[in-house]
């Protein structure tokens, strides 16, 4: 897979994606990552990718021109263009596992009042929001996308169930509270079911406590 993100700070996009798990993964050249500075195709001298509002309004709005020839010179045949702003279809990890099995993506991050439309209009194909909250730019949620995603390739994690035993990998249900050494910590102990070797029991207990979970922390999940 090959990610392309188009910002206008891709230091804060690449920072978070260049330790741990994902930069292994680029290492190990599972996934291929780019930051690219939206500014790189601004053709005026002073390399302008910001204009007023039409009609007025508060704030600036990232200028056709440059998203245009950016998108244009790193699409290919299969690419997805995905646009980063608190308008689009709130992420979750289903649409992590969706996009996991793309070739390319190329991930714009929205800033100041977002885009000009024709960009939405003519050129992205999936518009994502993170939540109800604003970010001071989309590097950011770029970055958490990204993360999200390239988890989910094989040979990411290691372990292909870590994936699959974690929250969201069943849509309505959190994850059953974890535990580690040592059994006996404070006076805190380990419940007793996860010590006993019966597997069953242990599954019964982890579903019992996911369900507990979800109920006290998002119910919301429940209802759906």
């Amino acid at each position: 897979m090959r990610i392309d993100i188009l910002t206008l700070f891709p230091e804060i996009a690449l920072a978070p994606l260049s330790e741990s798990i994902i930069q292994r993964a680029r290492a190990a050249g599972i996934v291929e990552i780019h930051a690219h500075n939206i500014r790189d195709w601004a053709t005026d001298k002073h390399r302008k990718a910001d204009d007023s509002l039409c009609g007025g309004g508060q704030g600036m709005l990232l200028k056709p021109e440059p998203i245009f020839a950016a998108i244009e010179q790193l699409r290919q045949e299969n690419s997805q263009v995905i646009l980063l702003t608190p308008q689009g279809k709130v992420f979750k990890q289903e649409i992590a596992r969706q996009l996991s099995s793309a070739d390319h993506l190329i991930l714009l991050a929205g800033h100041y009042e977002g885009v000009d439309h024709r960009v939405i209009e003519e050129l992205v194909d999936l518009e994502l929001s993170l939540g109800d909250y604003i970010l001071t730019n989309g590097a950011i949620a770029a970055a958490v996308v990204t993360d999200a995603i390239v988890r989910l390739l094989p040979g990411a994690l290691g372990d292909a169930r870590s994936s699959e035993e974690e929250s969201f990998s069943d849509p309505n249900l959190l994850e059953a509270p974890a535990y580690t050494k040592p059994n006996d910590f404070r006076g805190l102990k380990v419940p007793e079911v996860l010590l006993s070797g019966h597997h069953l029991k242990i599954e019964a207990w982890k579903k019992e406590q996911a369900l507990a979970r979800t109920k006290a922390n998002r119910p919301d999940l429940l209802e759906g």
